[in-house]
Protein backbone atom coordinates (compact mmCIF):
# COMPACT_ATOMS: atom_id res chain seq x y z
CA UNK A 1 0.00 0.00 0.00
CA UNK A 2 1.17 3.31 -0.48
CA UNK A 3 2.74 5.58 2.27
CA UNK A 4 0.81 7.99 4.03
CA UNK A 5 2.15 11.31 5.25
CA UNK A 6 1.03 13.24 8.75
CA UNK A 7 1.99 16.08 10.44
CA UNK A 8 1.01 13.63 13.94
CA UNK A 9 -0.14 10.12 14.48
CA UNK A 10 -1.26 8.85 17.16
CA UNK A 11 -1.28 5.21 18.51
CA UNK A 12 -4.62 3.99 20.46
CA UNK A 13 -8.02 5.55 20.09
CA UNK A 14 -8.58 5.83 24.21
CA UNK A 15 -9.47 8.91 26.22
CA UNK A 16 -5.66 10.11 25.98
CA UNK A 17 -5.34 9.21 22.59
CA UNK A 18 -8.39 10.07 20.75
CA UNK A 19 -8.28 13.43 22.51
CA UNK A 20 -4.85 14.17 21.25
CA UNK A 21 -6.26 13.55 17.79
CA UNK A 22 -9.00 15.87 17.96
CA UNK A 23 -6.74 18.54 19.69
CA UNK A 24 -4.11 18.35 17.18
CA UNK A 25 -6.57 18.29 14.60
CA UNK A 26 -8.16 21.60 15.83
CA UNK A 27 -4.55 23.17 15.48
CA UNK A 28 -4.50 22.35 11.92
CA UNK A 29 -1.95 19.54 12.13
CA UNK A 30 -3.24 16.30 9.41
CA UNK A 31 -4.10 13.81 11.76
CA UNK A 32 -3.58 10.11 11.93
CA UNK A 33 -5.21 7.46 14.87
CA UNK A 34 -4.15 3.72 14.65
CA UNK A 35 -6.33 1.82 17.00
CA UNK A 36 -6.15 -1.82 17.27
CA UNK A 37 -9.40 -3.02 18.60
CA UNK A 38 -11.98 -0.30 19.04
CA UNK A 39 -12.57 3.74 19.42
CA UNK A 40 -13.28 4.87 22.82
CA UNK A 41 -10.25 2.18 24.20
CA UNK A 42 -10.56 0.72 27.37
CA UNK A 43 -11.92 3.31 29.40
CA UNK A 44 -15.06 3.57 27.56
CA UNK A 45 -15.84 0.28 26.39
CA UNK A 46 -14.54 -1.91 29.46
CA UNK A 47 -13.62 0.23 32.18
CA UNK A 48 -14.70 3.93 33.22
CA UNK A 49 -17.98 4.20 31.43
CA UNK A 50 -19.67 0.58 31.55
CA UNK A 51 -18.76 0.30 35.43
CA UNK A 52 -20.58 3.49 36.48
CA UNK A 53 -23.64 2.32 34.55
CA UNK A 54 -23.27 -1.18 36.41
CA UNK A 55 -23.12 0.90 39.67
CA UNK A 56 -25.96 2.62 39.44
CA UNK A 57 -27.87 -0.31 38.94
CA UNK A 58 -26.91 -1.71 41.95
CA UNK A 59 -27.27 2.22 43.86
CA UNK A 60 -30.74 2.46 42.53
CA UNK A 61 -31.39 -1.34 43.37
CA UNK A 62 -29.79 -0.36 47.11
CA UNK A 63 -32.31 2.44 46.95
CA UNK A 64 -35.41 0.32 46.48
CA UNK A 65 -34.60 -1.54 49.63
CA UNK A 66 -35.02 1.53 51.68
CA UNK A 67 -38.31 2.99 49.65
CA UNK A 68 -40.16 3.08 53.21
CA UNK A 69 -37.21 5.37 54.40
CA UNK A 70 -38.61 7.93 52.11
CA UNK A 71 -42.77 6.51 52.34
CA UNK A 72 -42.80 4.84 48.99
CA UNK A 73 -43.72 1.44 48.47
CA UNK A 74 -41.51 -0.79 46.87
CA UNK A 75 -42.70 -4.86 46.43
CA UNK A 76 -40.84 -7.72 44.97
CA UNK A 77 -37.58 -6.05 44.65
CA UNK A 78 -35.30 -8.08 42.18
CA UNK A 79 -32.50 -7.26 39.62
CA UNK A 80 -31.82 -9.32 36.47
CA UNK A 81 -28.03 -9.43 35.99
CA UNK A 82 -28.51 -10.12 32.30
CA UNK A 83 -30.42 -6.78 31.53
CA UNK A 84 -27.55 -4.62 34.21
CA UNK A 85 -24.58 -5.99 31.57
CA UNK A 86 -26.71 -5.19 28.65
CA UNK A 87 -27.66 -1.93 29.32
CA UNK A 88 -23.93 -1.76 30.26
CA UNK A 89 -22.49 -2.15 27.09
CA UNK A 90 -25.30 -0.18 24.78
CA UNK A 91 -23.94 2.69 26.93
CA UNK A 92 -20.37 1.78 26.05
CA UNK A 93 -21.33 1.15 22.49
CA UNK A 94 -23.13 4.36 22.20
CA UNK A 95 -20.01 6.14 23.29
CA UNK A 96 -17.72 4.54 21.03
CA UNK A 97 -20.00 5.31 18.41
CA UNK A 98 -19.78 9.10 19.46
CA UNK A 99 -16.00 8.71 19.34
CA UNK A 100 -16.06 7.46 16.09
CA UNK A 101 -18.34 10.22 14.95
CA UNK A 102 -15.70 12.72 16.35
CA UNK A 103 -13.13 11.72 14.20
CA UNK A 104 -14.88 12.25 11.29
CA UNK A 105 -16.26 15.49 12.46
CA UNK A 106 -12.47 16.63 13.27
CA UNK A 107 -11.36 15.22 10.00
CA UNK A 108 -8.71 12.38 11.45
CA UNK A 109 -7.84 9.60 9.43
CA UNK A 110 -8.89 6.64 11.56
CA UNK A 111 -6.62 3.60 10.58
CA UNK A 112 -7.85 -0.07 12.64
CA UNK A 113 -5.30 -2.09 12.99
CA UNK A 114 -1.68 -3.08 14.98
CA UNK A 115 1.04 -0.84 14.85
CA UNK A 116 4.83 -1.08 15.42
CA UNK A 117 7.44 1.80 15.24
CA UNK A 118 9.94 0.08 12.70
CA UNK A 119 11.47 3.45 12.85
CA UNK A 120 11.69 6.89 13.80
CA UNK A 121 9.03 9.40 12.41
CA UNK A 122 7.56 5.18 11.00
CA UNK A 123 4.52 3.83 12.12
CA UNK A 124 3.69 -0.02 10.59
CA UNK A 125 -0.13 -1.06 10.94
CA UNK A 126 -0.86 -4.09 10.18
CA UNK A 127 -4.82 -4.19 9.00
CA UNK A 128 -7.29 -6.61 7.71
CA UNK A 129 -6.15 -5.78 4.23
CA UNK A 130 -2.68 -5.23 4.48
CA UNK A 131 0.58 -3.69 6.17
CA UNK A 132 0.27 0.42 5.53
CA UNK A 133 3.15 2.33 6.17
CA UNK A 134 2.75 6.00 8.22
CA UNK A 135 4.86 8.52 8.27
CA UNK A 136 4.86 11.67 10.65
CA UNK A 137 7.39 13.78 12.22
CA UNK A 138 5.84 13.67 16.17
CA UNK A 139 3.99 10.19 17.13
CA UNK A 140 1.77 10.04 20.30
CA UNK A 141 2.04 6.85 22.47
CA UNK A 142 -1.29 6.17 23.94
CA UNK A 143 -1.41 2.41 24.20
CA UNK A 144 -2.85 2.48 27.81
CA UNK A 145 -3.05 -0.58 30.25
CA UNK A 146 -4.18 -4.17 30.92
CA UNK A 147 -4.87 -5.94 34.01
CA UNK A 148 -1.88 -7.16 36.08
CA UNK A 149 -2.34 -11.12 36.50
CA UNK A 150 0.01 -12.48 39.27
CA UNK A 151 1.92 -16.14 39.13
CA UNK A 152 -0.84 -18.96 40.09
CA UNK A 153 -3.68 -16.00 39.91
CA UNK A 154 -4.34 -15.50 36.30
CA UNK A 155 -7.55 -15.11 35.30
CA UNK A 156 -9.59 -17.99 33.33
CA UNK A 157 -12.85 -16.13 32.77
CA UNK A 158 -14.64 -18.77 33.87
CA UNK A 159 -14.19 -18.77 37.75
CA UNK A 160 -11.28 -16.47 37.99
CA UNK A 161 -12.08 -12.80 36.63
CA UNK A 162 -10.27 -10.12 35.52
CA UNK A 163 -12.20 -6.64 35.67
CA UNK A 164 -13.41 -7.61 31.50
CA UNK A 165 -15.06 -10.72 33.15
CA UNK A 166 -16.58 -9.16 35.71
CA UNK A 167 -18.23 -6.60 33.56
CA UNK A 168 -19.74 -9.42 31.38
CA UNK A 169 -19.68 -12.19 34.28
CA UNK A 170 -20.91 -16.04 33.16
CA UNK A 171 -22.78 -16.24 36.59
CA UNK A 172 -23.46 -14.46 39.55
CA UNK A 173 -21.12 -14.38 42.23
CA UNK A 174 -22.29 -15.87 45.93
CA UNK A 175 -19.03 -15.95 47.60
CA UNK A 176 -16.93 -13.37 45.85
CA UNK A 177 -13.29 -12.66 46.86
CA UNK A 178 -11.80 -9.72 45.44
CA UNK A 179 -8.05 -9.23 45.38
CA UNK A 180 -6.20 -6.00 45.48
CA UNK A 181 -8.20 -2.82 47.29
CA UNK A 182 -7.77 0.18 44.83
CA UNK A 183 -10.51 1.68 43.21
CA UNK A 184 -11.21 -1.16 40.37
CA UNK A 185 -11.24 -3.84 43.30
CA UNK A 186 -13.18 -1.84 45.34
CA UNK A 187 -15.83 -0.83 42.93
CA UNK A 188 -16.69 -4.40 42.24
CA UNK A 189 -16.68 -5.35 45.32
CA UNK A 190 -19.36 -2.69 46.32
CA UNK A 191 -21.57 -3.39 42.98
CA UNK A 192 -21.56 -7.17 43.72
CA UNK A 193 -22.15 -6.77 47.46
CA UNK A 194 -25.05 -4.73 46.85
CA UNK A 195 -26.75 -7.41 44.66
CA UNK A 196 -26.49 -10.04 47.55
CA UNK A 197 -22.85 -11.75 47.06
CA UNK A 198 -21.11 -12.71 49.72
CA UNK A 199 -17.75 -10.53 49.24
CA UNK A 200 -14.64 -10.34 50.85
CA UNK A 201 -11.93 -8.16 49.87
CA UNK A 202 -7.82 -9.23 50.53
CA UNK A 203 -5.22 -6.01 50.64
CA UNK A 204 -1.47 -6.92 51.11
CA UNK A 205 -1.01 -3.12 52.38
CA UNK A 206 -2.13 -2.18 56.01
CA UNK A 207 -5.49 -0.62 55.14
CA UNK A 208 -7.85 -0.83 51.95
CA UNK A 209 -7.32 2.27 49.27
CA UNK A 210 -4.00 2.83 50.19
CA UNK A 211 -3.38 5.71 48.42
CA UNK A 212 -5.95 7.80 50.08
CA UNK A 213 -5.60 9.22 53.07
CA UNK A 214 -5.86 7.01 56.44
CA UNK A 215 -9.02 8.47 58.08
CA UNK A 216 -10.77 8.05 54.42
CA UNK A 217 -9.28 4.82 54.32
CA UNK A 218 -10.71 3.92 57.49
CA UNK A 219 -14.08 4.98 57.31
CA UNK A 220 -14.67 3.66 54.43
CA UNK A 221 -13.39 0.06 55.53
CA UNK A 222 -16.23 0.98 58.62
CA UNK A 223 -19.00 1.13 56.20
CA UNK A 224 -18.22 -1.60 54.05
CA UNK A 225 -18.03 -3.77 56.64
CA UNK A 226 -21.13 -2.28 57.96
CA UNK A 227 -22.16 -3.41 54.26
CA UNK A 228 -21.51 -7.17 55.07
CA UNK A 229 -18.18 -7.12 53.41
CA UNK A 230 -15.11 -8.87 55.12
CA UNK A 231 -11.99 -6.68 54.96
CA UNK A 232 -8.73 -9.11 55.02
CA UNK A 233 -5.68 -5.95 55.38
CA UNK A 234 -2.31 -7.29 55.22
CA UNK A 235 -3.26 -10.16 53.92
CA UNK A 236 -1.62 -11.71 50.59
CA UNK A 237 -3.50 -14.81 48.19
CA UNK A 238 -0.82 -17.36 47.91
CA UNK A 239 -2.13 -19.85 45.57
CA UNK A 240 -5.44 -20.85 43.91
CA UNK A 241 -7.06 -23.82 43.56
CA UNK A 242 -9.31 -24.30 40.83
CA UNK A 243 -12.56 -26.50 41.13
CA UNK A 244 -15.34 -27.27 38.41
CA UNK A 245 -17.36 -24.76 40.57
CA UNK A 246 -15.46 -23.48 43.20
CA UNK A 247 -12.03 -21.55 43.90
CA UNK A 248 -10.12 -22.35 46.79
CA UNK A 249 -7.86 -19.62 47.92
CA UNK A 250 -4.53 -19.78 50.16
CA UNK A 251 -4.65 -16.64 52.07
CA UNK A 252 -1.40 -15.27 54.21
CA UNK A 253 -2.12 -12.90 57.37
CA UNK A 254 0.02 -12.52 60.10
CA UNK A 255 2.54 -15.09 59.58
CA UNK A 256 -0.47 -17.87 59.45
CA UNK A 257 -2.30 -19.18 55.83
CA UNK A 258 -5.43 -20.40 55.93
CA UNK A 259 -7.87 -21.87 53.08
CA UNK A 260 -10.97 -20.38 51.93
CA UNK A 261 -14.04 -21.28 49.85
CA UNK A 262 -15.55 -18.91 47.20
CA UNK A 263 -17.24 -19.26 43.99
CA UNK A 264 -15.59 -16.48 42.08
CA UNK A 265 -12.44 -14.55 42.17
CA UNK A 266 -11.44 -11.19 41.07
CA UNK A 267 -8.09 -10.04 40.49
CA UNK A 268 -7.60 -6.19 40.81
CA UNK A 269 -3.76 -5.76 41.18
CA UNK A 270 -2.96 -2.80 39.12
CA UNK A 271 -2.07 -2.73 35.74
CA UNK A 272 0.44 -3.59 33.05
CA UNK A 273 1.33 -0.62 30.32
CA UNK A 274 0.53 -2.05 26.62
CA UNK A 275 4.07 -1.18 25.48
CA UNK A 276 5.55 -4.62 24.52
CA UNK A 277 5.73 -5.28 20.84
CA UNK A 278 6.08 -2.38 19.19
CA UNK A 279 9.80 -1.41 19.01
CA UNK A 280 10.50 1.14 21.64
CA UNK A 281 13.27 -0.11 23.13
CA UNK A 282 15.19 -0.72 19.67
CA UNK A 283 14.27 3.53 18.94
CA UNK A 284 15.71 4.18 22.36
CA UNK A 285 13.14 4.50 24.62
CA UNK A 286 13.44 3.46 28.65
CA UNK A 287 11.28 1.27 29.94
CA UNK A 288 10.35 0.84 33.54
CA UNK A 289 8.56 -2.29 34.58
CA UNK A 290 6.57 -1.55 31.80
CA UNK A 291 6.13 2.44 31.48
CA UNK A 292 7.99 4.44 29.15
CA UNK A 293 9.97 6.95 31.24
CA UNK A 294 8.97 10.69 30.20
CA UNK A 295 9.34 13.49 30.83
CA UNK A 296 6.82 16.61 32.92
CA UNK A 297 5.66 17.18 28.76
CA UNK A 298 5.28 13.71 27.67
CA UNK A 299 8.18 13.50 25.97
CA UNK A 300 9.79 9.81 25.93
CA UNK A 301 13.70 11.22 24.75
CA UNK A 302 13.00 9.89 21.29
CA UNK A 303 12.89 12.55 18.97
CA UNK A 304 9.58 13.39 18.07
CA UNK A 305 7.78 10.31 19.97
CA UNK A 306 5.62 11.37 22.92
CA UNK A 307 4.28 8.92 25.78
CA UNK A 308 0.92 9.50 27.46
CA UNK A 309 -2.12 8.16 29.61
CA UNK A 310 -1.37 4.73 31.11
CA UNK A 311 1.43 3.65 29.11
CA UNK A 312 3.48 6.27 30.95
CA UNK A 313 4.34 7.62 34.44
CA UNK A 314 1.23 7.73 37.10
CA UNK A 315 -1.86 8.86 38.12
CA UNK A 316 -3.09 6.02 35.57
CA UNK A 317 -6.52 7.87 35.01
CA UNK A 318 -8.29 8.40 31.97
CA UNK A 319 -8.77 12.37 33.10
CA UNK A 320 -5.36 12.81 33.53
CA UNK A 321 -4.46 10.70 30.00
CA UNK A 322 -7.05 13.30 28.26
CA UNK A 323 -5.64 16.24 29.82
CA UNK A 324 -1.97 15.02 28.56
CA UNK A 325 -2.96 14.58 25.04
CA UNK A 326 -4.36 18.23 24.76
CA UNK A 327 -0.88 19.22 26.21
CA UNK A 328 0.71 17.39 23.86
CA UNK A 329 -0.96 18.22 20.53
CA UNK A 330 -0.35 22.06 21.90
CA UNK A 331 3.45 21.58 21.71
CA UNK A 332 3.48 20.11 19.16
CA UNK A 333 2.12 22.65 17.44
CA UNK A 334 4.20 25.39 19.10
CA UNK A 335 1.46 26.88 21.37
CA UNK A 336 2.78 28.83 23.85
CA UNK A 337 2.60 28.71 27.33
CA UNK A 338 2.40 24.89 27.39
CA UNK A 339 2.19 23.69 30.88
CA UNK A 340 2.91 20.51 32.17
CA UNK A 341 0.45 18.03 34.03
CA UNK A 342 1.51 18.19 37.49
CA UNK A 343 0.17 14.78 39.34
CA UNK A 344 -0.63 16.38 42.60
CA UNK A 345 -3.42 18.20 40.87
CA UNK A 346 -5.36 14.74 39.42
CA UNK A 347 -8.35 14.40 41.54
CA UNK A 348 -8.80 10.52 42.34
CA UNK A 349 -12.47 9.16 41.60
CA UNK A 350 -13.74 5.81 43.20
CA UNK A 351 -17.46 5.02 42.40
CA UNK A 352 -17.86 2.49 45.33
CA UNK A 353 -21.08 3.31 47.95
CA UNK A 354 -20.18 5.63 49.68
CA UNK A 355 -18.12 7.02 46.98
CA UNK A 356 -14.68 8.16 47.61
CA UNK A 357 -12.76 11.25 46.09
CA UNK A 358 -9.59 13.09 46.87
CA UNK A 359 -6.86 15.85 45.19
CA UNK A 360 -3.42 16.63 46.49
CA UNK A 361 -1.87 15.67 49.50
CA UNK A 362 -2.96 13.10 52.27
CA UNK A 363 -2.68 14.45 55.65
CA UNK A 364 0.51 12.12 56.48
CA UNK A 365 2.18 13.43 53.26
CA UNK A 366 1.68 16.59 53.99
CA UNK A 367 3.41 16.26 57.36
CA UNK A 368 6.35 14.25 56.07
CA UNK A 369 6.92 16.95 52.84
CA UNK A 370 7.28 19.17 56.05
CA UNK A 371 4.30 21.44 55.57
CA UNK A 372 3.02 22.63 58.95
CA UNK A 373 -0.91 22.37 58.84
CA UNK A 374 -4.01 22.89 59.51
CA UNK A 375 -6.43 20.07 58.84
CA UNK A 376 -10.34 20.45 58.73
CA UNK A 377 -13.27 18.35 58.84
CA UNK A 378 -16.73 18.54 58.60
CA UNK A 379 -19.37 15.42 58.63
CA UNK A 380 -22.32 14.67 56.50
CA UNK A 381 -24.44 14.37 59.28
CA UNK A 382 -23.98 18.09 59.83
CA UNK A 383 -25.37 18.98 56.40
CA UNK A 384 -29.00 19.33 55.51
CA UNK A 385 -28.97 18.37 52.25
CA UNK A 386 -27.02 15.04 52.57
CA UNK A 387 -29.87 14.60 55.82
CA UNK A 388 -33.03 15.36 53.26
CA UNK A 389 -30.93 12.82 50.66
CA UNK A 390 -31.15 9.80 53.16
CA UNK A 391 -27.62 9.97 52.99
CA UNK A 392 -25.86 11.47 56.20
CA UNK A 393 -23.23 9.14 56.15
CA UNK A 394 -19.72 10.70 54.87
CA UNK A 395 -17.32 13.16 56.04
CA UNK A 396 -14.51 16.15 54.32
CA UNK A 397 -11.55 16.56 55.11
CA UNK A 398 -9.59 19.47 53.79
CA UNK A 399 -5.59 20.23 54.71
CA UNK A 400 -3.93 23.44 54.26
CA UNK A 401 -0.69 25.11 55.02
CA UNK A 402 -0.99 26.99 58.31
CA UNK A 403 1.65 29.64 57.12
CA UNK A 404 0.13 30.40 53.81
CA UNK A 405 -3.28 28.95 53.53
CA UNK A 406 -2.21 27.14 50.67
CA UNK A 407 -4.91 24.44 49.91
CA UNK A 408 -2.71 21.41 49.65
CA UNK A 409 -5.06 18.64 50.00
CA UNK A 410 -8.85 17.35 50.08
CA UNK A 411 -10.10 14.10 51.16
CA UNK A 412 -14.21 13.18 50.79
CA UNK A 413 -16.14 9.91 51.55
CA UNK A 414 -20.03 10.32 50.72
CA UNK A 415 -22.79 10.89 48.58
CA UNK A 416 -21.54 12.47 45.51
CA UNK A 417 -18.52 13.38 46.44
CA UNK A 418 -17.11 12.37 42.89
CA UNK A 419 -19.25 15.61 41.96
CA UNK A 420 -18.09 18.08 44.56
CA UNK A 421 -14.06 17.32 44.25
CA UNK A 422 -13.65 19.42 41.36
CA UNK A 423 -14.46 22.36 43.49
CA UNK A 424 -11.37 21.88 45.45
CA UNK A 425 -9.32 20.92 42.51
CA UNK A 426 -10.46 24.28 40.85
CA UNK A 427 -9.30 26.00 43.71
CA UNK A 428 -6.25 24.49 43.87
CA UNK A 429 -5.87 25.46 40.24
CA UNK A 430 -6.33 29.23 40.75
CA UNK A 431 -4.40 29.03 43.80
CA UNK A 432 -7.12 29.80 46.62
CA UNK A 433 -6.40 30.83 50.34
CA UNK A 434 -7.95 29.40 52.80
CA UNK A 435 -9.26 33.28 52.88
CA UNK A 436 -10.83 33.08 49.74
CA UNK A 437 -12.55 29.45 50.32
CA UNK A 438 -14.04 30.93 53.65
CA UNK A 439 -15.68 34.37 52.01
CA UNK A 440 -16.98 32.29 49.00
CA UNK A 441 -21.29 31.96 49.29
CA UNK A 442 -22.06 28.24 48.80
CA UNK A 443 -25.15 27.67 47.69
CA UNK A 444 -27.96 26.43 50.19
CA UNK A 445 -29.12 23.80 50.54
CA UNK A 446 -26.61 21.49 48.80
CA UNK A 447 -23.80 19.02 49.78
CA UNK A 448 -21.30 21.82 48.74
CA UNK A 449 -22.12 23.47 52.04
CA UNK A 450 -19.93 20.92 53.60
CA UNK A 451 -16.91 21.91 51.31
CA UNK A 452 -17.29 25.51 52.84
CA UNK A 453 -17.44 24.27 56.39
CA UNK A 454 -14.21 22.16 56.22
CA UNK A 455 -12.24 25.20 55.62
CA UNK A 456 -14.05 26.77 58.31
CA UNK A 457 -13.22 23.81 60.82
CA UNK A 458 -9.08 23.44 60.04
CA UNK A 459 -9.48 27.78 61.12
CA UNK A 460 -11.86 27.09 64.16
CA UNK A 461 -14.93 29.04 62.50
CA UNK A 462 -16.86 26.11 61.83
CA UNK A 463 -20.82 26.45 62.11
CA UNK A 464 -22.73 23.60 62.11
CA UNK A 465 -21.17 20.92 64.66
Amino acid sequence: MAEQNFDVIVIGAGPGGYVAAIRASQLGLKTAIVEREHMGGICLNWGCIPTKAMLRSSEVFHLMHRAKEFGLKAEGIGYDLDAVVDRSRKVAKQLSGGVSHLMKKNKVTVVMGQATLPARGTVSVKTDKGTETLKAKNIILATGARARELPGLEADGKRVWTYKHALVPPHMPKKLLVIGSGAIGIEFASFYNTLGAETTVVEVMDRILPVEDEEISTFARKSFEKQGMKIMAKAMVKKLDRGADKVTAHIETGGKTEKHEFDTVISAVGIVANTEGLGLEALGAKIDRSFVVTDAYCRSGVEGLYVIGDATNGPWLAHKASHEGVMVAELIAGRNNVHPVKPEAIAGCTYCHPQVASVGLTEAKARDAGHTIKVGRFPFIGNGKAIALGEPEGMIKTVFNAKTGELLGAHMIGAEVTELIQGYVVGQKLETTEEDLMETVFPHPTLSEMMHESVLDAYDRVIHI
